[in-house]
């Protein structure tokens, strides 16, 4: 994606109606590359950077966790939080249908379906986040108690360094 060019997504589309305070950060998308690539092409730090995550439970119900970057989420304990028997990842098709959006490129912000959202509680302690704003090689930077107040998520511990 062209830095100069920004494309207009479902979450951009709802933040701006919301008249959210934002900044789109574009870089070079790696196939693949994860949030390591776009911590390093936006210079900021992997832990900085939020994954958006499309999860299942036993029922197969879809939810959304909000992780760092640079950790890994307890499905165990997440379930364990949350009284069910298990939590697992959906899988990159299944992901897509319940958000909208292209895995690499999931936002939490205008999914196509209504999830609950699960935040690790730990990413309110960051000044600055930057998390998908919808597309493959778009990220926006973001103040995460204007995240909280937009997702309503619940607050979790569930992660892995």
């Amino acid at each position: 994606m062209a830095k100069d060019k920004i494309p207009s997504t479902p979450a951009l589309r709802l933040l701006r109606q919301q008249r959210v305070n934002f900044i789109p950060r574009p870089y070079s998308y790696e196939a693949k590359g994860g949030t390591a690539v776009s911590a390093r092409e936006l210079g900021v730090a992997e832990h900085n950077v939020i994954k958006t995550l499309i999860m299942e439970d036993d029922a197969r119900q879809p939810l959304i966790v909000l992780m760092h970057g640079d950790c890994e989420v307890s499905t165990k304990e997440l379930a364990r939080l949350i009284g069910v028997k298990s939590i697992r990842p959906c899988d990159p098709k299944t992901a897509d249908r319940h958000s909208g959006y292209q895995v690499g490129g999931t936002s939490p912000f205008a999914t196509r379906k209504n999830m609950p959202v699960y935040l690790e509680k730990t990413i309110l302690e960051l000044d600055r986040i930057y998390i998908n704003g919808g597309k493959r090689g778009l990220l926006i930077e973001i103040d995460p108690r204007t995240l909280c107040e937009l997702l309503q998520p619940e607050l979790i511990s569930v992660a892995i360094s």
